[in-house]
């Protein structure tokens, strides 16, 4: 070997030992630093990835009605855990997805993926939640085969009464793609937390929500649990306290529930401040559905009608526009209230007749008896002498053919027909047209709360208050974190003279009129009936009408609509007589008397 070969095997030698005293070198700082310098920092990290974090839900704030029963709360539930295993198989998984699904009510390929994306990610996932007996007991079984199955308990939403005040209450439901945009970033919140959907679950999320509980679980090598490590206890939400009465609503709901027609709708409001103090919706839906697990929940998911009629549905106000007609009349002095006109049961337009619902005609008519009786034909007359502008206006005054600003999701603003309507439109107005208007017949449209506006607007003599059903929110401690105010719309200013015939007028309705039926001793009722013609159908029935004990303020205004009830002064008025009975629980009527009432 020569001398220059010698020392290049020499150098290659020193180069190599030198590489790996440098490595030697900077392995030894490695190990320092995470032994010594941040040993904390690692063990901590050691500790995170063997404790796995499972949340419990914390019990959501209950929602209480203004007389304090609870109309949504909590109860204990168990939930289905899944803890991965690295080494389990395609075909376990496909085998447990099957038999979890069958016990959870669940789709199996739903399951399947939940499943399948727990053991890529190694990370434990909820299957489902709030089981019943059933499927715990066959779950109990399931996890003598797989034991990466758990059972979690936690608390669960429930509502004890059902369909009640479901469009007020609202309903929840899982986090979907959409929603986790907006909660990702809260730390209250996890991929398959129930969130409010609908009505003050939504609305008021933030408050009723609580802070969650947790399981920290300790879990081996292949992320098995182990043991349950500690756990966390949540903190219930707050309690949402509603303007609702139950008693009230009880009363609405049960008379509702007592009529033969699919659909209707009851409203009451406090007139001097726009509380809701009931809201009866019939069909409601069960906000149960969305949490409750049960194996007939296909089935019951086709039914689920979310159709607001209360705010959602939009109907001819019937005879009970008349009172608008009347208050354009008086406010204008023509015709003068006590000019009369012959009924003979229908009006000659001269290309049509006008027909009144009274086949046999009502006579001599005058503003008062012309209301009491809803006798068309004096309307008719009445509408030709003061104009349809004039209507029009008093209607809008009123807040037809506006929404109410009522807090409810799609409020429909329903149809003021009128000259000016037409005039935007470039069309013609004739003098059927205000014929129709003036008895709330044509291309007018109002929705229950709107009528509950305007009857609680007559009631406080011209207040307009926005409906509100939310009253107060307070904390388990009693300290109060919201509270409402009324909003006042608007002031409507009529003469003191047109409230006292509209009064008396309105007051007629009940003592000799089409609202007979709800006459009751020691109480002033006034009212309307109202039975809008229906093309597909038989006619809807209205009534509204507000209450008070003489000398005092009224304390509740009612609308009520029942689609094909055929006439306000037997179905429509019935609910509103169950509501006001409620209200005034200390009065009853005389059955020495007569009251049943003349059809319309």
């Amino acid at each position: 070997m020569s001398l220059i070969e010698s020392k290049s095997e020499f150098d290659r030698f020193d180069f190599f030992l030198g590489a790996f005293y440098f490595v030697f070198v900077l392995f030894l700082i490695r190990m320092v630093d995470m032994q010594i310098l941040k040993h904390e920092y690692y063990l901590k990290l050691a500790e995170k990835n063997r404790t796995q974090v499972i949340n419990q839900a914390a019990p959501r704030g209950r929602i209480i009605s203004a007389d304090g029963t609870v109309l949504a709360s909590n109860k204990p539930s168990y939930s289905l855990i899944y803890f991965p295993d690295s080494k389990t198989s395609l075909q376990d998984i496909k085998k447990m997805a099957l038999y979890a699904s069958k016990y959870v009510g669940a789709d199996k390929e739903i399951v399947f993926n939940m499943l399948l994306k727990a053991k890529n990610s190694q990370k434990p996932v909820k299957v489902a939640s709030n089981l019943g007996s059933y499927a715990i007991m066959r779950i109990s079984e399931l996890k003598n085969f797989y034991p990466g199955f758990q059972m979690v308990s936690e608390a669960i939403r429930e509502y004890p009464y059902g369909t009640w005040l479901s469009h007020i209450t609202g309903y929840m439901g899982k986090i979907d793609a959409f929603e986790w945009k907006n909660y990702s970033s809260l730390p209250e919140y996890s991929m398959d937390s129930l969130v409010g959907k609908t009505g003050v679950e939504k609305i008021y999320e933030k408050y009723l929500k609580g802070k969650d509980g947790g399981l920290y679980v300790e879990v081996d090598n292949k992320g098995r649990m182990v043991k349950i490590a500690d756990s966390r206890e949540g903190e219930p939400g707050s309690d949402l306290y509603l303007t609702v009465n139950f008693n009230m609503q009880s009363a609405a709901e049960k008379a509702l529930a007592d009529l033969p027609y699919k659909r209707g709708a009851a409203i009451a409001l406090d007139p001097y401040s726009g509380k809701i103090l009931v809201y009866a919706v019939k069909p409601g839906f069960d906000p149960n559905f969305s949490v409750n697990y049960n194996e007939e929940k296909k089935e019951k998911d086709k039914n689920f009608d979310e159709f607001n009629i209360g705010v959602q549905g939009a109907y001819p106000p019937a005879s009970v526009f008349k009172i608008i007609t009347s208050i354009a009349v008086l406010e204008n002095d023509n015709p003068p209230p006590d000019e009369k006109f012959f009924c003979p049961g229908f009006y000659d337009a001269g290309d049509r007749i006008f027909k009144c619902w009274e086949k046999k005609g009502h006579k001599n008519m005058d503003l008062i008896s012309g209301l009491a009786h809803s006798c068309d034909v004096y309307y008719y007359n009445a509408a030709l002498r003061v104009g349809p502008l004039e209507i029009e206006k008093t209607a809008y005054e009123f807040g037809f053919g506006q929404k109410t600003g009522a807090m409810f999701l799609s409020e429909n603003s329903g149809n003021l027909f009128g000259p000016r309507v037409r005039a935007r439109k470039k069309s013609y107005w004739f003098i059927g047209d205000t014929l129709n208007l003036a008895i709330g017949q044509g291309e007018t449209l109002v929705t229950p709360m709107q009528m509950a506006v305007f009857a609680a607007a007559l009631a406080s003599k011209g207040l307009i208050y926005e409906p509100y059903y939310a009253e107060k929110i307070l904390k388990r401690n009693g300290e109060e974190v919201f509270y409402n105010s009324p909003k006042l719309k608007n002031k409507i200013k009529l003469k003191e003279k047109t409230w006292e015939k509209i009064y008396e007028a309105m007051g007629e309705v009940i003592k000799t009129g089409t609202g007979r039926p709800i006459f009751t001793e020691g109480l002033e009722i006034y009212g309307k009936t109202g039975t809008a013609q229906n093309p597909h159908g038989k006619d809807h029935a209205w009534f509204i009408c507000f209450a008070k004990k003489p000398g005092e303020k009224s304390k509740v205004a009612v609308a009520s609509l029942i689609e094909h009830g055929e006439h306000g002064s037997t179905s429509a008025l019935s609910v509103a007589k169950a509501i006001i009975r409620a209200a005034y629980p200390d009065t009853k009527s005389d059955s020495s008397k007569d009251f049943s009432s003349p059809v319309e």
